[in-house]
């Protein structure tokens, strides 16, 4: 083999492969230090691109299971708030029932029946969370509360018809909830019950009126419950999609810790031979100059 003091090919060769090697050992040691062994579109692409979006959409359920959370506890504001509803209504009816009695305490009951009906504001008025009502509220209609999300089909909601649960109007002026809208029977709403003077025909019309609000006021606390029921299943669901993307991400782009510090021990003592193959290729134009001498 000639030597050439101009071209040393086995110190070229020495050094391209310290190159390679010490391009290798930093690859290396980012995934040791990040824990990722795809961390940019440059490690791959295809993967890259696939984790990112799948990152985004776990993000995204992330906002959901919080609205979940969020929509559970509203809920169960609200089906606290009819169930102390219905525990008033059964006071008002002992109340209607004690008046039939001959020598009832008409005036005495009365005001019984009043306390009872400024409870049953003070609940409607106190069911508020995050500024939503779904009992006084002057506006009813549709409440969509976020459900689930996916990019294809953007965010879908579990609807609550309001009309259905609203008690009374925020102004008790305008009626239309199941305790200020005046009764078929009586004539009179259930915030409105007067027994003074009034016959005991009149006092049955009242029960009847009252057994009918009753009615009303379970369907709307079943209705709460089977949406509350709706809320826990699907956080259930989406804690495992959550999961299964966290897993599915990991399995793309997440490095295996154990083969990285194997390599990277490997490396480094790649890199030490690859050092002093250079420092022994260097010195051959050493050898070179000891001819001449």
């Amino acid at each position: 083999m000639s030597s050439s003091i101009l071209v040393n090919a086995s110190a070229l060769t020495a050094l391209q492969a310290l190159s390679q090697t010490q391009q290798n050992l930093q690859t290396t040691e980012s995934q040791v230090s990040t824990g990722l062994k795809i961390s940019t579109a440059a490690d791959n692409a295809a993967y890259w691109s696939i984790g990112t979006k799948m990152s985004s959409q776990n993000s995204a359920l992330g906002a959901v299971s919080d609205a979940l959370n969020e929509s559970g506890s509203l809920l169960s504001t609200m089906t606290t708030a009819l169930n102390s509803t219905l525990s008033i209504m059964t006071k008002i009816q002992n109340d209607l029932i004690s008046a039939e009695q001959p020598g009832a305490d008409s005036s005495s009951i009365q005001t019984d029946i009043q306390s009872q009906q400024q409870a049953l504001l003070s609940i409607g008025n106190a069911a508020n969370f995050n500024g939503q009502n779904f009992l006084n509220t002057s506006t009813p209609g549709t409440v969509g509360l976020v459900a689930s999300y996916d990019p294809t089909n953007g965010v879908s909601t579990i609807n609550i018809d309001t009309t259905k649960t609203q008690l009374f109007n925020g102004t008790l002026a305008a009626g239309g909830g199941i305790l200020d809208t005046a009764g078929t029977a009586s004539g009179v709403s259930i915030l409105s019950l007067n027994i003074s003077g009034v016959t005991s025909g009149a006092i049955q019309s009242m029960l009847t009126d009252l057994q009918t609000a009753v009615s009303s006021i379970t369907t709307a606390s079943s209705t709460l419950g089977a949406t509350t029921t709706n809320i826990t299943n699907q956080q259930t669901f989406v804690t495992a999609l959550s999961n299964s993307l966290t897993n599915g991400v990991a399995s793309l782009v997440d490095a295996d810790m154990n083969q990285a510090s194997t390599k990277l021990s490997a490396l480094q003592v790649q890199q030490q031979l690859g050092i002093q193959a250079l420092s022994i290729a260097n010195s051959n134009t050493q050898l070179i100059l000891k001819l001449f001498q």
